[in-house]
């Protein structure tokens, strides 16, 4: 396996060989994505009555992406997890490592707390009684540990509610009760934990390899979108892939997915209204091509 953690979002992060493999392949992914762009400002300009134009790189570029996921099997990609943790729970994420959720980790955790004199031994139960893993979503929920990609700000909509609520939404999602959901929303702090994660414990390495093809593209110049995603580690991993905690009121905390780690912010602001601008070039250009004749 390779020891460099790949940003999927940095290109300076990925390795010598993945690196000369896009690089050989850059035609493709540039010819591919300039005639997908293309074809959708030619549809967007059109009456849409004609069926989706045909990208004769599409076949090879798909193929393409499916190898540089199959790279990314043996590789590790450093991947965020937001959550609220008491200071105890970091101890012992940093000691122990990263477990996975099940039924039986949510009580250990519950007990903690009540240990702790941070939740009464009545609404520790009924916290776990209300827990999603007593439904249908068990098997969905149990043993993985969740993540995403690329770090996000703390007030994105999308973690919002991990910050804000200990215990994940295997703790919280389903609570009704509100002197509950005000105890899980005062236990700990908002943490974002870094975590080092070796794709062949999940089952995303093509998603991982999208997104490393969409970052190399946008260095020579091609607009793909932010190929952000979701995972989950299916395997316990040690302390050592435990790179950082980031705790609320941290200045890196705060700057997550803004200034750090350099160069994690959102690279597709902007895009939209370049497009826009794009298109209208090409409509005006039409309309004085079709005066002329």
């Amino acid at each position: 396996m390779s020891e460099k953690l790949i940003d999927v979002w940095d290109v300076v992060t990925f390795d010598d060989d993945l690196t000369e493999l896009l690089q050989e392949n850059s035609d493709l992914v540039r010819d591919y994505l300039l005639t997908s762009r293309r074809h959708y400002i030619d549809r967007e300009l059109s009456d849409h009555t004609q069926p989706h134009a045909f990208n004769p790189f599409a076949e090879d570029y798909g193929r393409f992406v499916e190898a540089i996921g199959r790279e990314m099997e043996v590789r590790s990609i450093r991947a965020w997890h937001y959550c609220r943790m008491t200071d105890n729970e970091v101890a012992a994420l940093r000691r122990d490592g990263i477990h996975l959720s099940t039924p039986d980790t949510l009580r250990s955790r519950l007990a903690s707390l009540v240990s702790e004199g941070l939740l009464s031994p009545i609404e520790a139960e009924g916290l776990f009684t209300a827990s999603p893993f007593h439904s249908t979503q068990l098997e969905a929920r149990s043993n993985k540990c969740w993540m995403v990609s690329n770090p996000v700000p703390p007030d994105d909509s999308g973690v919002e509610l991990l910050l804000g609520h200990w215990g994940g939404e295997v703790a919280y999602f389903w609570l009704r009760d509100q002197d509950l959901i005000d105890r899980v929303a005062g236990v700990g702090r908002a943490r974002v934990v870094e975590i080092a994660v070796p794709m062949a414990a999940t089952r995303h390495s093509y998603s991982a390899g999208a997104a490393v093809v969409a970052t190399f593209a946008r260095t020579m110049g091609c607009k793909p979108d932010l190929k952000n995603f979701d995972l989950y580690t299916k395997e316990p991993l040690g302390p050592d892939a435990v790179r950082a905690v980031h705790s609320e009121g941290d200045e890196r905390f705060a700057a997550l997915g803004l200034s750090f780690p350099p160069g994690s912010a959102d690279p597709t602001v902007g895009d939209y209204d370049e497009l826009v601008a794009e298109m209208e070039t090409v409509r005006w250009q039409r309309q004085v091509d079709r005066n002329q004749t």
